[in-house]
């Protein structure tokens, strides 16, 4: 497995970096259990202070870690920026409220007196991360473990690997200890090799189901704890009361946001027939307006695919879509030619429930619509998926929406707002996208031995 930097907006070879060696890979080992060992005989307050010298890190120094976020994934200079400042957000969290939630949790009713359970560390946290996000999903493990006192290795995709080497010099120029955190340029069966390790306790997993498959049945052999973020195909649900205007804006943005390379973005989009054509109309223009083009160049905002191969990837499906019956009723359907990832947006109407495509979740600028008259029918439309990661609703009557959001299923649901991460909730899916938690009280808690005492 070559891990190669190519920037997708120009197709040429930025960099390309060495495999770890098995050699490497035990030394990672060694100096996490190290890290680990340390850290159970250290105060939380040591390890909260450390934490906040990474937020400072990246928030002092946003451009130089956004960089290579543009140019190895092809992320607006704009956006990837964003995704700085969020990674130093999310750290912040637990900054501020690790030792909190780690508290002891008492349980004064047990039969023989007084007993509380202590959330202590387990070891080492083998995570396996996507090229989507490249830093705000390495933090998303790596805050919460590290203030628990988990370490955490890495092995990122090979098409960023500028990215995954830039937040390990943050950990470092943070002044984190050895062991603390790792990047590996390691292949598939290496990370097998790792998770089997007795120094490995948890595996952390976010990418396609087929994979999580694959390395859910690698730790579940090695009896390993594992979290899996398998993707969703987010349904956006707009019903005949809604703000229009609002609700196109969020839908255009959580549709067309990262390239539409997101996996809580808006895909499957059920519209109530009193405002279709209005919605439709509205998404057309606001997708119109939307200028592929250099994502370092502020004038651009719509980015170009991650790869080369992603680009290949998606007009095959969109393709084999449009030639089961689907109806193409907004863009062109022509493929961008040259060494760039760019791909245009596409409007696609009423996908029906048995096309080998309709549970597949399309990572680019690609919306689907469908067009609903009643409650019944927008619930058996959100619920006909096998994926349950996230969802929106839009409308004037909140009662009706939390009606309706306690219907469909789905690990979280956004009334009225575009559906995003915020280090204070937990987020995670349901079904094939996966199980477990990260973020908020529930993300410090994945990887926690709950150690009941009672006395």
């Amino acid at each position: 497995m070559a891990y190669r930097a190519t920037n997708p907006y120009t197709g040429k070879l930025i960099r390309e970096f060495p495999a770890t060696t098995a050699q490497q890979v035990e030394q990672a080992l060694a100096n996490a259990q190290d890290f680990y060992q340390t850290a159970k005989r250290q105060a939380i307050a040591e390890r909260t202070r450390l934490l906040q010298q990474l937020v400072t890190e990246l928030r002092q120094n946003i451009p130089q870690y956004a960089t290579p976020i543009t140019t190895n994934m092809g992320k607006l200079w704009t956006e990837a920026q964003a995704e700085v400042k969020k990674a130093a957000d999310f750290a912040a969290y637990y900054v501020q409220n690790g030792a909190h939630l780690l508290q002891d949790v008492p349980y004064p009713d047990a039969p023989n007196g007084p007993a509380y359970v202590r959330l202590h560390s387990i070891g080492a946290i083998m995570t396996i991360e996507p090229w989507n996000f490249p830093f705000t999903q390495i933090m998303r493990v790596f805050a919460p473990n590290f203030i628990l006192g988990n370490p955490v290795l890495l092995k990122d995709p090979s098409i960023i690997p500028e990215c995954a080497q830039a937040f390990e010099t943050a950990t470092i120029q943070a002044g984190l200890p050895t062991g603390a955190f790792k990047n590996l340029f390691i292949n598939y069966e290496q990370v097998a090799q790792i998770i089997a390790d007795h120094r490995i306790q948890g595996v952390a997993f976010t990418g396609s189901a087929g994979a999580g498959q694959k390395i859910a049945a690698i730790a579940g052999k090695n009896l390993r704890k594992s979290t899996m973020e398998l993707g969703g195909t987010d349904v956006f649900v707009v019903l005949a009361d809604a703000d229009l205007e609002k609700a196109i804006q969020a839908g255009v943005a959580g549709r067309l946001n990262n390239a539409g390379q997101v996996c809580t973005a808006a895909k499957r989009f059920i519209i109530h027939e009193a405002v279709y054509d209005d919605f439709i109309s509205g998404m057309s223009a606001a997708f119109a307006q939307r200028q592929l083009g250099d994502p370092m160049d502020l004038a651009t905002t719509l980015a170009p695919l991650s790869s080369k191969k992603a680009q290949q990837q998606l007009q095959e499906q969109v393709d084999a879509i449009i030639n089961g019956g689907t109806k193409l009723i907004w863009g062109q359907n022509t493929p961008i030619a040259g060494p760039g990832a760019g791909f245009k947006p596409l409007i696609l109407e009423g996908m029906a429930f048995d096309h080998p495509l309709y549970d597949t979740e399309l990572f680019g600028p690609v919306a689907q619509v469908y067009r609903a008259s009643s409650d019944e029918e927008i619930l058996r439309l959100a619920n006909q998926s096998q994926r349950g990661l996230g969802g929106t609703i839009f409308t004037g009557d909140i009662a009706h929406a939390r009606k309706l959001a306690d219907q469909i299923e789905t690990g979280q649901i956004a009334l009225n707002h575009m559906l995003t991460s915020y280090p204070e909730l937990p987020f995670g899916g349901i079904k094939q996208s996966g199980y477990g938690r990260e973020l908020g009280d529930l993300g410090i808690r994945e990887f926690a031995n709950a150690k009941t005492i009672s006395e």
